[in-house]
């Protein structure tokens, strides 16, 4: 098939553009660059040997819809987004504004293209504060603790309702956890422009002396050791359920929610000593005070994906951090 990536540039994206070209798909990227390199698509022809189209493109623009009358685009991985549950606290409108337009802008150029398959980047925030852990596909997902988790929540409804008028159309519903680590060869990772608000970027900034410590978003949560817990997933495994998710949608038409977690909740300081022990550093860090949008604990019941798409996760919490401090260390990547 021929397949549409947006946000194809970025962290989850070129892990999934790597995957799919791997397994004899097509690959056009579209990515506007603002949290993303043009080197990357220089990275993923190393890896792969073949080199993906590549449209510098704001998704929210009209201009998208010139990509599906140039390409016969047969389906599309649907990962632009702004993405950091804090920052979209403080900036409320922008999150607003770029995540649900730039939906609406791909919905109306896939049906001018007459594309039907459709792969959504959701997230486990559209579970909200209220549900228990671990969290299962039949929970109610109609609410969210941070602006960004919103936005997910709306566009997944948005999908819902175009379906229901459109029975020829899937929609796979991708809602997943905390993707960490790196490709083996060291050459993608989560490169974030500016100061990381992910985790792992941040940790291996501080590794490699980029950045004086590390600050933990509170330690007095209702947890094992007072930090969050989290269902941390390997970035491979992720991408690779992309792939899965894209083979389902061949087959298959409606909305589908399915998650892709490893069904394991970690804590912040056991992810931090689990990179300090296998790759033999010490961090320095400091617990600070809590994040706004942030909750105390949630992880992943992955089971419907092991059932639907015949997908797991494989690679271990020391897996991820070996991977990210390798990718880290690669001068070549800042």
């Amino acid at each position: 098939m021929q397949v549409l990536v947006t946000g194809g540039a970025g962290y989850i994206g070129s892990h999934t553009v790597v995957e799919l070209i791997n397994a004899g798909h097509q690959v056009i990227i579209v990515d506007d660059l603002s949290n993303a390199k043009a080197s990357v698509v220089d990275r993923i022809q190393i890896i792969t040997g073949v080199r993906p189209q590549f449209y510098q493109l704001d998704c929210c623009s009209s201009e998208l819809i010139n990509v599906f009358r140039l390409n016969k685009v047969d389906a599309v991985i649907h990962f632009a987004a702004f993405k950091a549950v804090g920052e979209s606290v403080q900036k409320p409108l922008e999150y607003y504004r770029n995540n649900i337009n730039s939906t609406l802008m791909l919905l109306e150029a896939m049906e001018a293209g007459g594309c039907k398959n459709l792969v959504f980047s959701s997230s486990a925030t559209v579970y909200g504060p209220n549900n228990p852990h671990p969290y299962k596909e039949d929970m109610p997902a109609i609410q969210s603790s941070s602006p960004y988790g919103w936005t997910k929540v709306m566009i997944e409804r948005i999908l819902t309702d175009y379906v229901a008028v459109h029975p020829d159309f899937c929609a796979v519903l991708l809602r997943y956890f905390n993707p960490i680590g790196a490709h083996d060869s060291a050459l993608l990772g989560d490169d974030p422009n500016g100061i990381p608000n992910n985790l792992m970027p941040y940790i291996g900034r501080v590794a490699a002396g980029k950045l004086d410590h590390l600050t933990i978003f509170g330690g007095d949560y209702e947890t094992p050791d007072g930090t969050c817990l989290r269902d941390y997933i390997h970035v491979v495994d992720l991408a690779v359920g992309h792939v899965k998710a894209l083979e389902y949608a061949q087959h298959n038409r409606g909305v589908e929610a399915i998650n892709l977690g490893a069904g394991v909740g970690v804590s912040v300081l056991d992810l931090v000593k689990t990179f300090e022990r296998v790759n033999g550093i010490t961090l320095p860090y400091i617990i600070g005070p809590r994040r706004s949008g942030d909750l105390p604990a949630f992880w992943a019941d992955a089971e419907k994906a092991k059932k639907l798409l015949n997908w797991q996760a494989v690679h271990t919490l020391d897996d991820m951090c070996i991977s990210a401090w390798k990718y880290a260390q690669n001068e070549s990547n800042y």
